[in-house]
């Protein structure tokens, strides 16, 4: 069975076509990288509202069953950057390790890596991760975490993602 992996881009000019989403392809293309199991991608573009995030977050989780949802955008300080309040609002766990490691690893490429607020956290059975909205950002903060991403998607009776080994290394408790 394909997993089902949810991208969503919470941007106001990429959901009103003024430019093109460069930050949810350059996830597609990660997953393309990472991924030997079969999955697709449940895609989505839409406004920086909170109460549009958290519906998607829902559909994508409840509806759409896919075992990791990744969100792009909205995760700075701005005010209409609400990423991960939405998040918070619709998972039963939160899960802050990713957010750490996610700005520590930043924090050696841009100073104002401290300035972002992403985060991660478990609806039902979909790890959602909020990345920040930069595509080489998008890649630099996947490389990091996604070692831990297939372990927990394991743990919460989600779909099972193989990885290309020769690009990243999932971690998987030897049994």
């Amino acid at each position: 069975m394909k997993a089902k992996i949810g991208i969503i881009t919470a941007s106001d000019r990429a959901s009103a076509g003024i430019y093109e989403d460069l930050s949810g392809q350059a996830i597609i293309d990660t997953m393309n990288d990472y991924l030997t199991s079969d999955w697709e991608s449940v895609y989505r573009v839409i406004p920086d509202e909170q109460t549009d995030i958290e519906q998607a977050l829902i559909e994508l989780a409840d509806q759409e069953q896919c075992c990791l949802i990744v969100t792009t955008g909205g995760t700075g300080p701005a005010k209409r950057d609400v990423t991960p309040e939405a998040t918070e609002n619709v998972c039963e766990k939160m899960m802050p390790g990713f957010g750490e490691l996610m700005r520590q690893i930043s924090l050696q490429y841009v100073p104002t890596a401290i300035l972002s607020r992403q985060t991660a956290g478990i609806r039902g059975q979909s790890l959602i991760v909020n990345l920040p909205g930069k595509p080489k950002s998008i890649r630099e903060c996947l490389d990091a975490v996604f070692p831990a991403i297939p372990y927990c998607i394991d743990l919460i009776e989600g779909s099972y993602l193989e990885c290309d080994e020769n690009v990243i290394k999932p971690f998987r408790p030897k049994k």
